[in-house]
């Protein structure tokens, strides 16, 4: 279901998990991080810092590495999670193996996992697994059953109602509803004429008549066509990435009355009662087409309105759902229902499935091995039963005092950089030292972890493990609303390589597992943590403080606090530092280009947390002067973690995807694009007019 909109550090997915303690050593385990945390054997010195900062500190990296076939990119982000699969699987390994009382926390794990890595099962059963839900969509005759299935676990649907914080309430559950439904990874792969999305177009197309064959479908092709056409629809009612993450325009609160006029609103009362939820109070509707007023309030301009799909929205795709026949309902469904369930059923429909998500789209050539895919699965099932082991054998106290005291001095930098800020006047700076006050960490791992009582854990049938993990946790979720929120609960497991910042909960949330080299070593050098560590938690706090974050207080109520001359001033910083971003341009000749626009949050995060990293840093040397080692200054040592954290590869297919749908900037933008911004970063380096990543003074951008 739609989540919050947390601000990640790093955006992919992250598998990973727990292990044993015998496990066989890991490569990363035994890695050289080197005498105080930075790894140069991979500085390439012919690289001038200040033409090529990622390819001077990662340089010989850059060139040695290559892509392993199962994996779509590479990097210390990546290196972290394959040693969290190597873990988990050790876990795994021995639950499997063990005897466990009958719906203990360990069966349950070891039959979640069985059932998925049963490969010969899965073979001889076919389709025999998934046909009880086939036959559901098969059994469909009006557009009430398909509402009815859009609502029900198991079952994909074009808007996703579901049950989290009120973002203008934030002590309360509320019932918000979203857009979903394209099986392409954004409206462009449907909407835009190029040669690369005219190709993925035909071979998902293709792969549409495959899985609707197998279903049974006489004429599959035409069945595929109209499923197509169904989703290019879809593409035309869903807003423009970069539009939809405007806040100002994705809460829409309607009361009961309101939304009982909204247009085709008996979809929408049919799904709610099936969800339980056909009480709720109000509603708030992330797509509503936005007033003439509030487009001028934002500063968009109205003829942005077709070309973003601002004008669509949810009420769009309500409509699209009572128009579209029942038959083509059936077949979206059905298409949708194997392929969420691909790598559960025979190998044909999981080998095209891999070959169309994996190969065509991310430009994969290997298939993960299957029992990396079962951690995936587990975790998604189980993920704070795993959580809690992993959280208990590789999160040592020491780890968690030591950031604490990071995360002390990151707030006091935050305090002391708030004071110096010459564009911000004294109300708005009261404000936002009171929401710095209220801001909560948590680090390391949640106090209670979730039970899954209740959910039914089968040792022989993954398709109904996976709709029993969807249904325990529309439950869990829909029997909140209207009450107080949970403000203890986590939103990530301590076995992820990620962090995030929730702005409803003002909250920063940093789990075990990124918590280890190269981000974090309780045993390196100051300035290698600030610049690992510390950037990355000063990232997610700076989020508080982005294009999106800074429109909640310290309550994490959706809010205005600020003066309209100091919201002026934050703007004019914000187009300047999207216009450096615009500029890094990877592909086709400098006609692909990063979105400014679309990653500002993440790119304030990055020049925010960096600058809040670097000033805690210093305040962490008490006034002592930096030692020099290994012939590096502190000042060279702190960029040079943050350029070693952002090194990675990526496959083409995937960065271009990434450039459309990916809030982030490409990692290697993450490394230069901020450091040029930072005078001590010139002097660090000795960075002089003429280097390619040369700003003048009154070009860099400093905002936090």
């Amino acid at each position: 279901m739609p989540r919050p909109q947390f601000r990640h550090v790093f955006l992919t997915a992250c598998v990973s998990l727990a292990a044993l303690t015998a496990a066989p050593a890991l490569a990363e385990d035994a890695q050289d991080w080197g005498k105080f945390g930075v790894q140069t054997q991979w500085v390439d010195p012919a690289t001038r810092p200040g033409n090529d900062f990622d390819g001077y500190v990662n340089g010989k990296w850059n060139v040695e590495t290559q892509i392993p076939d199962d994996k779509v990119r590479i990097g210390a982000f990546m290196s972290l999670r394959d040693l969290s699969e190597e873990r988990v699987r050790g876990i795994l390994d021995e639950l499997v193996a063990g005897t466990h009382p009958a719906g203990s926390p360990e069966a349950r794990i070891a039959d979640s996992y069985k059932a998925f890595m049963d490969v010969a099962a899965i073979e001889k059963a076919g389709l025999a697994s998934a046909n009880p839900w086939l036959d559901q969509i098969a059994r469909a005759k009006s557009i009430r059953d398909i509402a009815v299935l859009f609502a029900s676990p198991g079952f994909a649907t074009p808007v996703q109602p579901f049950v989290e914080a009120d973002q203008k309430q934030s002590d309360r559950y509320v019932l918000q509803i979203a857009q979903t439904g394209m099986g392409l990874p954004d409206r462009d792969y449907y909407l835009k004429d190029t040669e690369r999305f005219r190709d993925v177009r035909a071979k998902y197309k293709d792969h549409l008549a495959f899985l609707l064959s197998r279903a049974g479908y006489a004429d599959a092709k035409a069945a595929a066509s109209a499923v197509f056409a169904l989703e290019t629809e879809l593409a035309r009612a869903s807003w423009d990435r970069t539009q939809g993450r405007n806040r100002d325009f994705i809460y829409n609160r309607l009361d009961r009355p309101a939304l009982a006029r909204l247009d085709r609103a008996k979809v929408l009362a049919t799904m709610m009662r099936v969800m339980g939820v056909a009480k709720a109070p109000a509603v708030v509707v992330a797509q509503m087409p936005p007033t003439a007023e509030e487009l001028k309030a934002a500063g968009v301009a109205a003829e942005t309105l077709a070309e973003s799909g601002l004008s669509a929205g949810v009420p769009a795709t309500l409509a699209l759902i009572e128009k579209t026949p029942v038959s083509v309902w059936k077949a979206w469904l059905t298409a949708r229902f194997l392929r969420d369930s691909a790598d559960m059923l025979p190998s044909d429909i999981a080998d095209a499935e891999f070959a169309i998500s994996g190969k065509l789209l991310n430009g994969q050539p290997q298939q993960r091995a299957r029992w990396k895919r079962g951690v995936a699965v587990v975790e998604q099932q189980l993920g704070e039963l795993l959580g809690r082991i992993y959280a208990e054998r590789y999160y040592p106290a020491a780890n968690k005092a030591a950031m604490d005291d990071l995360v002390a001095n990151l707030r006091k930098a935050m305090a002391a950089n708030l004071l110096d800020l010459k564009w911000m006047g004294p109300q708005t700076r009261q404000a936002a030292q009171a929401k710095l006050d209220a801001f909560t960490p948590k680090i390391g791992r949640p106090g209670t972890f979730k039970d899954y009582k209740g959910q039914s854990v089968s040792a022989s049938n993954p398709i109904a493990n996976s709709i029993a993990a969807q249904d325990w946790a529309l439950t869990f979720t829909t029997a909140r609303l209207g009450q107080a929120v949970d403000k203890a609960e986590w939103h990530i497991l301590p076995q992820t390589v990620n962090a995030y910042y929730n702005p409803v909960g003002n909250e920063v949330v940093f789990p075990a597992a990124i918590l280890q080299p190269p981000f974090f070593n309780v045993d390196a050098d100051p300035a290698v943590n600030y610049g690992a560590i510390g950037a990355v938690i000063g990232h997610e706090l700076g989020h508080g403080f982005d294009d999106q974050g800074a429109k909640s207080d310290g309550a994490g109520n959706l809010r205005d606090w600020w003066t309209s001359n100091d919201k002026a001033n934050f703007e004019g910083l914000q187009d300047r530092l999207a216009a450096q971003y615009d500029a890094f341009c990877p592909f086709d000749g400098g006609k692909t280009c990063v979105n400014g626009r679309f990653t500002m949050g993440e790119n304030i995060g990055d020049v925010g947390g960096l600058s809040l990293a670097y000033r805690a840093y210093q305040l962490s040397l008490g006034g002592k002067p930096a030692p020099v080692i290994d012939g590096f200054t502190g000042d060279q040592r702190f960029f040079m973690a943050w350029a070693q954290v952002w090194r990675g590869k990526i496959r083409e297919q995937l960065a271009r995807q990434y450039l459309i749908a990916d809030p982030h900037s490409p990692q290697r933008y993450r490394t230069n694009g901020v450091v040029r911004n930072f005078d001590e970063w010139y002097k660090a380096f000795d960075v002089k007019p003429g280097d390619a990543l040369y700003l003048p003074p009154e070009d860099r951008v400093r905002i936090w």
